[in-house]
């Protein structure tokens, strides 16, 4: 396929909401934890690929969670700040669109397959576990981090839970069409699954006594400690691995390459440790090892 040079066209800093649950980024506030400085202004891609119309427009849309702390939470001016958040604007920089022209909407569990498919977001980074029955509707680039299920309960551990089994007859919450909500009912049928559409409401349920226990990935639950350590604790016991990917509609194998290589080249230059450092790290501890990166699909 032959190779043109795209240069950026000026765009409209104005874009009409998505069902009110999206948000546009600000630039220039010298937020450390940002990647404004390796944005690549001189990105050349193949014509008609996915890179070039994203070049070409100046601007992405990319779906991620509102409310986790560490990893997808808006913050006071509204914008969503965290890993997932970061390791998206890394993607961004390599397509050579600026931070404050990435359009974040809000994609809670239930709806990242729906909204790729639909054409709704470029892309999704949200806690985003790569599995068998979600690639069968969409491709995954990554992983770029492995978590593990674990269990949230109240601080002191009054019911004494130290793992899965332990759920058996508790009321254990989770988030509707997530990874962990459907973990528990094939490996754990025992416990009372409670669901939600996102995690903060799981964490409000434990504290005013409505469910023993939350599970999800060990890094979510870490963040909803972090902003409650008087009223919760995580058990510490991952009994899962859950790979992090970013999801892109499916059979678009040249934007899920991209994906990879741009992700490769931040594991090796530092950006991807300095994204976790800024973010999930300030609670969760020094950054692990890159995962290894798989085949797009």
């Amino acid at each position: 396929m032959p190779v043109r040079r795209i240069r950026r066209a000026a765009v409209a800093a104005v874009a009409a909401p998505l069902l009110a649950l999206s948000v546009t980024a600000c630039g220039g506030d010298g937020d450390s934890n940002s990647n404004d400085a390796k944005v690549n202004t001189d990105a050349s891609f193949a014509a008609d690929t996915t890179m070039a119309k994203l070049n070409q427009a100046g601007a992405v849309t990319v779906g991620t969670k509102f409310d986790q702390p560490l990893f997808g939470l808006k913050n006071l001016q509204g914008v969503p700040e965290g890993f997932d958040v970061e390791i998206a604007k890394i993607v961004a920089a390599g397509l050579g669109v600026n931070p404050d022209k990435i359009k974040w909407v809000e994609s809670v569990s239930a709806n990242r397959e729906p909204f790729i498919q639909q054409g709704r977001v470029d892309m999704v980074a949200a806690t985003y576990t790569m599995n068998d029955k979600r690639k069968k509707v969409v491709d995954f680039a990554g992983p770029y981090y492995i978590a593990g299920q674990d269990i949230m309960v109240k601080k002191g551990n009054p019911l004494a839970i130290k793992g899965p089994k332990d759920l058996a007859g508790k009321r254990t919450c989770s988030v509707e069409g997530s990874t962990p909500a459907q973990n528990m009912r094939e490996t754990y049928p025992q416990a009372k699954l409670v669901l939600f559409d996102v995690y903060s409401k799981c964490a409000d349920a434990l504290k005013n006594g409505q469910v023993d226990a939350v599970t999800t990935d060990n890094v979510i639950l870490l963040g909803l400690v972090s902003k409650d350590k008087a009223a919760f604790e995580v058990v510490g016991k991952p009994f899962t691995k859950e790979p992090y990917g970013i999801g892109v509609k499916q059979g678009d194998a040249a934007f899920c390459g991209f994906i990879n290589d741009t992700l490769r080249k931040a594991f090796a230059d530092g950006r991807w440790t300095k994204a976790w450092d800024d973010t999930a790290g300030t609670v969760a501890g020094a950054a692990p090892p890159p995962p290894a990166l798989g085949d797009c699909q």
